[in-house]
């Protein structure tokens, strides 16, 4: 079997890893904790990294990697990835392979805390380098997927995630500790990688981080949004050089061991309980809902028109 532990980071490919890196340092409050030939490790606080840029192929999602229960060995994962018949590869001491939508998934070794203060709440830890400023952690990632039933397997019998919640039958998310979701898929009929989301302390700070912000010329694609799934207080942020959405969230639903995973009706209450469903453009990457969103076209009557079919 195989277990996982935690979401460790989020990989993007970016077109300029000097440029990529100041800016997610300077708008997002992030800090480089070492840059090596075409690659760059960024923080929140006091983790090794949660963000990995690398500077090959075009900009956008690279992995998401998660880390290994402190039982599950990687000969545990690879005879696991086997008995599923799936394929994979070796890099770098970790295992990668494919959901169905074809994202990689990077399975790390198990990294034991150095030091008893290392297992202290984040605040206690004492630190000489944390900056003022920056989230307090990277907290899940949420995908579109071309097929949702597909994915679920994938992430519950192939990774080992449990099933928090679904949306009707568009959306499923998925727990790993007590935290709602560290994983979430809605099926809108394509695979793109939607966003990675940042926990914030409360929506003081999150008022503050959006500030900064629109002072960059940053948006705010949709919300602040009170989710009825999980509970969270959500805004979210468009990212056209790296094409995502930045999540900073706080007041996520804790689940209790016993959770019996529910079903949501798909409606605007149990996405929304403050007000409206998000804009189309949010589910789209495309430059025409880029532009609708950047200009708040379709809240001011004009139609969003469908996307340009893929060739």
């Amino acid at each position: 079997m195989i277990d996982l532990h935690r979401l460790d980071h989020v990989c993007l490919r970016v077109a300029d890893l000097s440029e990529a890196s100041e800016r997610w340092q300077l708008q997002f409050g992030l800090v480089e904790r070492s840059r090596d030939g075409g690659r760059a490790l960024l923080a929140c606080n006091d983790e090794p990294y949660c963000l990995e840029l690398v500077e090959e192929g075009s900009p956008g999602h690279d992995h998401t990697a998660f880390e290994l229960g402190v039982t599950c060995t990687p000969d545990d994962a690879r005879a696991h990835l086997e008995s599923n018949g799936l394929a994979w590869y070796e890099r770098e001491g970790s295992l990668f392979v494919d959901d169905p939508d074809g994202r990689p998934v990077q399975l790390m070794p198990y990294r034991a805390p150095a030091t008893d203060v290392d297992r202290w709440p984040q605040h206690a830890r004492p630190s000489s380098t944390v900056h003022l400023g920056g989230p307090r952690r990277l907290g899940h990632v949420n995908c579109l997927t071309g097929d949702i039933q597909a994915s679920f397997s994938f992430y519950t019998d192939v990774l080992g995630m449990r099933l928090s919640d679904w949306l009707g039958e568009a959306g499923v998310w998925f727990h790993i500790g007590s935290d709602h979701h560290v994983m979430a898929l809605v099926d809108l009929g394509y695979p793109h990688f939607h966003h990675l989301a940042f926990d914030v302390v409360d929506i003081g700070k999150m008022r503050d981080m959006l500030d900064h912000l629109g002072r960059h010329g940053r948006w705010v694609s949709w919300g602040p949004a009170r989710h009825g799934i999980a509970g969270n207080i959500a805004s979210y942020v468009r990212i056209v050089e790296e094409p995502c959405h930045v999540e900073l969230y706080c007041d996520m639903e804790q689940l209790q061991a016993d959770h019996v995973p529910r079903v949501y009706p798909d409606d605007r209450y149990s996405s929304n309980t403050w007000g409206p469903l998000p804009p189309r453009s949010y589910f789209r990457f495309d430059p025409v809902a880029i532009e609708f969103e950047r200009e708040s076209l379709e809240t001011r009557g004009h139609v969003l028109p469908p996307p340009e079919p893929v060739s």
